[in-house]
């Protein structure tokens, strides 16, 4: 798979989990289910790496992984206790499972091509 795709289905993915669950969040506000306080602090992890996203930046997308992890447990937390919720935690586990699979490959490959990445020690010469 080229690096372009993949950045554009990162990037698309993206954007729909952070309105997806912005909208989810503060109707839960609304509702009063939660506080809005509550429903802001869940949303505020997912704004650090959108800039990132949105230029295209690997390294962003290597370490924005970590945070859909704290989303992947919310989402299979609420498919497990789901009743009434259970289409959105299926939308909400599934969108968060092909991010944390596009992420890193997109983070690899395109990290590859501008010539990213850890460079090896050189080996001590013997004296």
């Amino acid at each position: 798979m080229k690096s372009s795709s993949l950045f554009q289905l990162g990037r698309i993915g993206y954007i729909a989990l952070l309105l997806l669950l912005s909208a989810w969040f503060i109707g839960q506000g609304v509702r009063g289910e939660y506080s809005v306080l509550f429903s802001v602090l869940w949303i505020i992890p997912l704004l650090f790496p959108l800039a990132g996203i949105i230029k295209g930046n690997p390294y962003t997308y290597a370490w924005a992984s970590f945070i859909l992890c704290l989303y992947m447990l919310h989402g299979l937390t609420l498919l497990y206790l789901a009743e009434t919720d259970l289409a959105f935690a299926l939308i909400e586990v599934g969108l968060i499972a092909a991010l944390l699979v596009a992420f890193p490959f997109y983070a690899r490959i395109r990290g590859r091509e501008l010539g990213l990445g850890l460079k090896k020690l050189k080996e001590k010469t013997k004296e």
